[in-house]
C-alpha cells in the first residue's frame, strides 16, 4: 500500500484475500497469543475482576489509584501510574527487586505522552531496570514520537489520541491522528528499526476494525467500551429502573440470559469526576465522556467471536501463523462508496 498524504482509517481501508490459500480448516492456524487488553479504565476492570479477563487470555492494565504507595507494583499485571507516582516509586529510591524474580510490569498512563519528561524517565527507567521491568508508556499519535521512544529501549509504546469513545480531546482541541494511519506508520518504523511493541488504543467499535489494526501492524489492541459492554466488566451495573445489581451474580448472568435489559456505566479517565477520585483539587477541562451502555454479550462470548472471526480473516489471507498476519496481511484504501456497500 502506497503512503497518501490524505491519513486513513479502518472504514477506509480493506484487507485482500490471497490469490488462493493453502488453509483448508481454521483448526490449522495457530493463535499463540489473544493480541488484546484492557483499557486502563475504571469502568472496564478493576482488582476484582481482572482474572476474568487473565483467564480468558487478555491482558489486563489496572487503572490508576489515588496515591499509590511503595508497594504498588505487580509481575503478574500491568499496574498504572502517573508520571509523579512512577519517579516516587521506581525512581527516587533504590531499585525494585521483586519476590519471583519476574519483570515489573508498568504502564506510565498520561494523556500526552509526547511531554520531553515522559521520555526522560522512560529513558531512565528502562537504563535502571532494564529487563527486570516490562514498560508500557503513551500515548502518543506521531510516528516520529514512537521513533523516538524505540531509542529508550520502552517495551510497550500506545498509540491513539482522540480516537477512543470515552475521549473528547481530538473533538475538542483538534489534536490527533487517524488510528489506520498511525499504526500503518509506526508499524513501518518498528519493521525497519525492530523496535517497540506496538499498542493501539482507542476507537475500535467492531470486530472488524481490531483485525484491520492487527492486519496494518498493532502487536496488541487496547479495548474500553468494547469490554465495558461485557457482562463481567467493572462498570456499575443497573436494570432498566437504575437499581443496581452485582454483574458477578448468578442473578446478573440469569437476568441476561433472559433477555432482560441491564446497564453500565462508562466513563473516560479525564472526567471531572474521575480527576476528583483521583484526589486533584485543581480540576482540568473534562476531556471525557460519561454515557450508558448496554449490556451486549458476556466477555467469554465475546471472546470466542473474536478469535473466529480472526481466523478467517488469517485463512482468507493464507497466514497460519498470527505472528505473519500482523502489519503482513495487503491493504487497500477503498471509496466511502465501497464501505458503504459492506457497512450493514
Amino acid at each position: 500500500m502506497e503512503y497518501r498524504d490524505a491519513l486513513f482509517d479502518f472504514d477506509d481501508v480493506l484487507i485482500i484475500p490471497s490469490t488462493f490459500t493453502k488453509i483448508r480448516s481454521r483448526k490449522e492456524i495457530t493463535i499463540n497469543y489473544l493480541p488484546l487488553m484492557t483499557a486502563p479504565m475504571d469502568t472496564v476492570i478493576n482488582t476484582k475482576n481482572a482474572d476474568i479477563y487473565q483467564k480468558l487470555g487478555i491482558v489486563p492494565i489496572i487503572p490508576r489509584i489515588q496515591t499509590p504507595d511503595n508497594s504498588w507494583h505487580s509481575t503478574d499485571k500491568f499496574f498504572s501510574y502517573s508520571l509523579e507516582d512512577f519517579e516516587r516509586i521506581f525512581l527516587s529510591r533504590e531499585k525494585i527487586c521483586s519476590p519471583d524474580k519476574q519483570p515489573i510490569k508498568a504502564l506510565i498512563d498520561i494523556a500526552n505522552g509526547h511531554m520531553e519528561a515522559l521520555y526522560t524517565v522512560a529513558k531512565d527507567a528502562k537504563k535502571i531496570y532494564g529487563d527486570d521491568m516490562i514498560l508500557m508508556v503513551g500515548n502518543i499519535a506521531n510516528p516520529e514520537t514512537y521513533a523516538k521512544y524505540c531509542h529508550t529501549n520502552v517495551d510497550l509504546i500506545r498509540i491513539g489520541i482522540g480516537n477512543g469513545n470515552g475521549c473528547l480531546t481530538t473533538v475538542q482541541t483538534g489534536v490527533g491522528y487517524p488510528m489506520g494511519s498511525l499504526i500503518y506508520e509506526c508499524s513501518k518504523l518498528k519493521k525497519r528499526y525492530g523496535c517497540s511493541l506496538i499498542v493501539a488504543d482507542g476507537g475500535f467499535k467492531k470486530y472488524s476494525d481490531i483485525i484491520k489494526g492487527l492486519a496494518l501492524g498493532a502487536d496488541y489492541v487496547m479495548l474500553g467500551s468494547i469490554f465495558n459492554k461485557a457482562l463481567e466488566s467493572a462498570g456499575e451495573t443497573t436494570i432498566e429502573n437504575g437499581d443496581i445489581i452485582d454483574q458477578y451474580s448468578e442473578n446478573a448472568k440469569n437476568l441476561f440470559d433472559v433477555d432482560i435489559p441491564l446497564y453500565k456505566t462508562f466513563r473516560g479517565m479525564s472526567t471531572k469526576e474521575v480527576q476528583k477520585e483521583l484526589g486533584k483539587n485543581d480540576l482540568q477541562t473534562s476531556e471525557g465522556v460519561i454515557r450508558r451502555n448496554q449490556v451486549e454479550y458476556t466477555l467469554d462470548g465475546w471472546v470466542k467471536n473474536f478469535e473466529s472471526y480472526l481466523r478467517s480473516a488469517m485463512s482468507y489471507t493464507n497466514k497460519k501463523e498470527l505472528s505473519h498476519f500482523i502489519g503482513r496481511a495487503e491493504i487497500k484504501l477503498i471509496t466511502q462508496n465501497s464501505f458503504r456497500r459492506f457497512d450493514k
